[in-house]
């Protein structure tokens, strides 16, 4: 039926007989046991067959693909085929061949860097990562290095530069094994630095750029005195801006060795040309040469020092010269880069610039938001509590951004891609929804970071912190958000010192106000308990709840306290359900050592719950003695199941935790609360006893595997 269907030119029963094969692929391969050769013979056919359209084909190979992801089930049986590897690389290798030289790849005019591409070219590359996953690099890298070899030498562009972005899909689909090749990867790379056509240098260059991450630290520390000259060199190509600015993103990715002397002896020739292209007037060229200089900076750190004086007139001369629209990014990358350069070298050597740096960090155009939070934040990090007299101006500004919310009745898409409309210094804007949450996400982010440096100082901020973050706590379209939320309540009450902005009389209110605060902060906390669904993230609500009542604890009237137990009552019970599940989830028939790995996880982080509910109540104990007793005896039904078998060996040491500090501070009335607590093992104090101050002394989590074991 599908050789009919293709000799009629019948594409939609040829696709619909496709769809069916690759059903059978999917599922039960070995069917096609005794027609294989056949019918991968036919496959290939179709795949190559120029006369039929393109999905047509990309379905043959989407066939034998689904056949390789099978592996136990086909993948023997294909390899078993005659040149079955050879030719099928052969296949996706042509799809790469699909590629225009587009001018304006050449002159710059748009940000596309695969200008001139088509679908199958990414369908072949989407088709050569999932190839060499299937396959392992043991098999495929000989085949393919052979193979690619010859591409690099053949006359054609297209071909040479094909091998170079092959090299990469299938290094990046078996890196573990391609690695022990990395030598060999190397020269192939390197010697097509010197290629003729500009395309295949930029892929040779991007190669480089890909590997620094694929092949971290190894490229790095074993091939630096090759690689960075060579990347140097190309960064002189005037005549191909693209060549030039993808050298130094190369560069960029490079510079995330953990040996950063290693990269030392050529910052002087590499600093002197990226330097060279923050003058030129080609844009795209700038702003590589901007993030390759930030990253520079960040890791080599004191290094830099020697650079300061020779680089940040520059980076200021942008700051205050990039005026237009048309180049507002510059503005913003220079910003950026000063703010790296900053914490590279130190509050003493950059505070004299400290003051320009700011002053020209207007923001004028949407899409630099976060490059001047990020700024922002930096500069912050670096000069500490010197930057105080700007807080005044940050404030409302990051105010604004942290309070930026999505359109809630915007459904298509979701919230992440689509388009939103907000309102942004007294206007209408519109934004993408991604971009908009990650504004949101960092403007929090700046605000918990602002008040860890600020300490008391930030204290005139409080108030107006409180009230971001408190709503945060339940905004469960972006996780990272509410986390922040979380560790930002913790963070408004951690690092500020009250009595101190008594002192300095910034702490307008008083203690009733702080009382108030405090009382506000923790009935949000414990309220986003009920509602939130992610383990982890209550595990961090919890932590900061926690860190709220080692602060303002005593301030507590009962209501609160008799609060904070329904909190936790409810937090166990959750623990308790969620644990039932997991259980059941590890009866499945399709439990596998991927999901026993992704028990492992819940699992602790359940434990990392009730640890940090076993802080909170030892915070408790320690705050209110004997008289927490009442409480605790309403919590204590509910806070370990009867049978210890029933307990991890993580969650049998937090209720000693709290046995402990239950005897310590509320003596002989605690003995009932500590044989509800331990259950069975209240029986087994004789050899608790002994290993217990080990524990105590020691930290739980450092603790030997013996003492648990003995304990446990």
């Amino acid at each position: 039926m599908l050789t009919d269907a293709m000799s009629n030119g019948e594409d939609v029963l040829a696709q619909d007989v496709l769809s069916f094969f690759t059903k059978l692929a999917r599922t039960e391969p070995r069917f096609l046991r005794t027609q294989l050769a056949d019918v991968v013979n036919t496959m290939f056919e179709i795949a190559e067959a120029k006369s039929l359209n393109e999905p047509t084909r990309h379905m043959a190979i989407t066939f034998v693909l689904k056949l390789l992801e099978g592996k136990e089930k086909a993948l023997g049986m294909l390899q078993k085929l005659p040149r079955f590897i050879n030719t099928f690389l052969e296949i996706l290798l042509n799809l790469l061949l699909d590629i225009k030289d587009e001018p304006h790849w050449h002159t710059v005019e748009t940000n596309n860097e695969n200008a001139g591409v088509t679908k199958g070219y990414y369908f072949g590359c989407s088709g050569l990562e999932q190839f060499s996953k299937a396959l392992g690099g043991k098999t495929i890298a000989p085949v393919a290095i052979e193979q690619l070899s010859a591409y690099l030498v053949a006359p054609e562009w297209e071909k040479r530069h094909t091998a170079l972005i092959a090299l990469f899909y299938i290094a990046e689909g078996s890196s573990k094994v391609m690695i022990n090749y990395l030598e060999q990867l190397v020269n192939m790379v390197l010697h097509s630095f010197q290629d003729p056509h500009p395309r295949v240098r930029w892929a040779a260059i991007r190669s480089i750029a890909w590997w620094s991450i694929e092949f971290f630290p190894d490229l790095q520390e074993q091939y630096h005195n090759q690689v960075l000259p060579a990347l140097a060199s190309a960064m002189d190509d005037f005549q191909n801006p693209r060549v030039q600015a993808h050298a130094s993103v190369a560069v960029m990715k490079f510079c995330i060795s953990k040996k950063p002397e290693t990269l030392v002896p050529y910052l002087d020739g590499i600093l002197n040309k990226l330097l060279v292209l923050l003058q030129t007037d080609n844009q795209m060229v700038q702003e590589a040469a901007l993030d390759a200089l930030s990253y520079i900076a960040d890791f080599s750190k004191e290094h830099f020092q020697k650079y300061y004086d020779f680089i940040m007139p520059h980076l200021k001369a942008l700051l205050v010269n990039a005026n237009d629209k048309s180049n507002h990014i510059i503005r913003f990358k220079a910003m950026e880069c000063i703010s790296f350069v900053g914490i590279a070298v130190g509050k003493e050597k950059f505070r004299d610039d400290l003051h320009q740096s700011l002053q020209e960090s207007r923001v004028k155009e949407l899409d630099t938001i976060v490059y001047i939070l990020q700024a922002w934040s930096r500069i912050c990090q670096c000069v500490g509590k010197d930057f105080l007299p700007y807080m005044s101006r940050v404030m409302p500004f990051l105010v604004e951004c942290a309070q930026l919310e999505p359109d809630k009745t915007v459904l298509t898409n979701g919230p992440y891609s689509s388009t939103q409309k907000v309102k942004l210094w007294d206007e209408i804007i519109c934004i993408k929804g991604s971009d908009l949450l990650y504004a949101k996400f960092v403007a929090c982010s700046n605000l918990a970071l602002y008040a860890l440096s600020m300490k008391e100082d930030f204290y005139p901020w409080i108030s107006q912190a409180a009230s971001i973050f408190v709503p945060l706590l339940k905004f469960y379209t972006h996780n990272n958000i509410r986390n922040n939320a979380a560790r930002g309540k913790k963070k408004d009450k951690e690092t500020h010192d009250f009595n101190m902005a008594v002192e300095k009389g910034t702490a307008q209110g008083g203690e009733s106000y702080f009382k108030q605060l405090s009382g506000d902060i923790i009935l949000a906390l414990g309220d986003a308990l009920y509602s939130e669904p992610e383990t982890k993230l209550c595990a961090y609500i919890l932590r900061s709840l926690g860190n709220c009542l080692q602060i303002c604890g005593p301030l507590l009237n009962e209501e609160q306290v008799c609060s904070i137990i329904g909190d936790i009552k409810h937090v166990i019970t959750e623990c308790s359900r969620r644990k039932g599940e997991l259980t059941e989830r590890a009866k499945s028939k399709d439990f596998d050592v991927e999901a026993a790995e992704l028990l492992r996880e819940e699992r602790e982080q359940e434990d990392e719950v009730f640890e940090n509910v076993g802080h909170i109540l030892v915070t408790l104990i320690e705050t209110y003695k004997a008289a927490f007793l009442p409480f605790f005896d309403e919590l204590s039904s509910n806070l370990m199941p009867r049978e210890g078998k029933d307990k991890t060996a993580a969650k049998r040491i937090t209720c000693f935790f709290i046995f402990d500090k239950l005897v310590e501070y509320c003596g002989e009335e605690a003995l009932k609360s500590d044989r509800e607590l331990l259950g069975p093992d209240y029986e087994h104090f004789p050899k608790i006893i002994p290993v217990f101050t080990e524990v105590l002394c020691a930290g739980k989590d450092l603790a030997t595997k013996e003492t648990t074991k003995r304990m446990c």
